[in-house]
């Protein structure tokens, strides 16, 4: 017996929005004020799509305070190089059109929520409680970000959390991912997923 799919879940930088060069240059700069060598390439091909606090302790970055000026800084910093974020627009039309059918779409994310909420409204997507007139490109039912669960991905909690929430079962839910770490946490949530490429 076939089951219908009530839940899609997006991550966010890299498959619903590319945002891949904000990041990087965000941070790009905020290291560069606190005096820490890091180009736009090195951070594209080793720490893309990695939590931030896992990313400068990889870095090596050890002292705790020193990190959370850092991750304070770049969200900052992040809006002013918002010219180079993209939507993934065939996709979120997609996910619209899920909606009106029924269905329901979160974001589930490692990002920060900070971020999410500045580049979601930099696009005009609105969250689940964003009303309609600010959120001229469409809403999500639910975001979680990286904060909200302890272990990140490759773990699949996020993934079954947002399924929890919405009452629903693996089999019900179709995932959207890009990063290998990703597209492994979904893989062992049991879900259906596709890897996106920008």
């Amino acid at each position: 017996m076939e089951t219908a799919v009530k839940l899609i879940l997006l991550d966010f930088d890299g498959t619903l929005a590319d945002t891949r060069r904000a990041n990087a240059l965000a941070y790009v700069a905020a290291f560069t004020e606190a005096g820490h060598p890091l180009s736009e390439e090195e951070y594209v091909a080793r720490y893309f799509g990695v939590r931030c606090d896992e990313f400068l302790r990889t870095y090596g970055i050890d002292d705790p305070a020193e990190r959370e000026r850092l991750r304070l800084r770049k969200i900052e910093l992040y809006p002013a190089f918002f010219d180079s974020v993209r939507l993934n627009r065939p996709l979120w039309e997609f996910c619209q059109q899920f909606r009106r059918q029924g269905g329901k779409v979160w974001i589930v994310s490692t990002g920060s929520r900070a971020n999410i909420d500045h580049v979601m409204q930099h696009l005009g997507i609105g969250g689940p409680d964003t009303p309609a007139d600010d959120a001229p490109e469409g809403k999500v039912d639910g975001i979680l970000a990286g904060s909200d669960i302890p272990r990140s991905k490759p773990a699949p909690d996020c993934f079954l959390e947002a399924m929890r929430r919405e009452g629903v079962s693996p089999r019900e839910t179709v995932i959207f991912e890009d990063s290998a770490v990703g597209l492994e946490a979904a893989r062992r949530s049991g879900a259906a997923y596709f890897k996106v490429s920008l």
